[in-house]
């Protein structure tokens, strides 16, 4: 998530900044914030905490400068995944045979 700090955008938290505050700054700034969705203790009481299923290492070849361009941007192994699901689910996600 990006967010404003000293008119720059960042990609970055400044828990320094963060730090300092009192938690009334804390506070209003949350309440500032046009995406803040308040919540009640009837939306928790059904909640139920759903773990992503872990990921399973593999071993895979790729062309060398499909793996320099891959690795040149954050998160590139999490960026390969979802251009793998994306090509999944465009093409069906039923297990074909072979």
């Amino acid at each position: 998530m990006k967010g404003k700090l000293s008119g720059k955008t960042s990609a970055r938290t400044n828990w320094d900044r963060v730090r300092k505050m009192s938690p009334a700054q804390i506070r209003r700034g949350i309440e500032s914030d046009p995406d803040v969705r308040s919540t009640s203790p009837a939306f928790w009481a059904n909640a139920k905490i759903v773990l992503p299923k872990p990921k399973q290492a593999i071993t895979i070849r790729l062309d060398a400068d499909l793996l320099e361009w891959f690795r040149n941007q954050k998160g590139y192994q999490t960026r390969i995944n979802a251009v793998l699901r994306t090509y999944m689910d465009a093409n069906g996600s039923v297990r074909r045979s072979r």
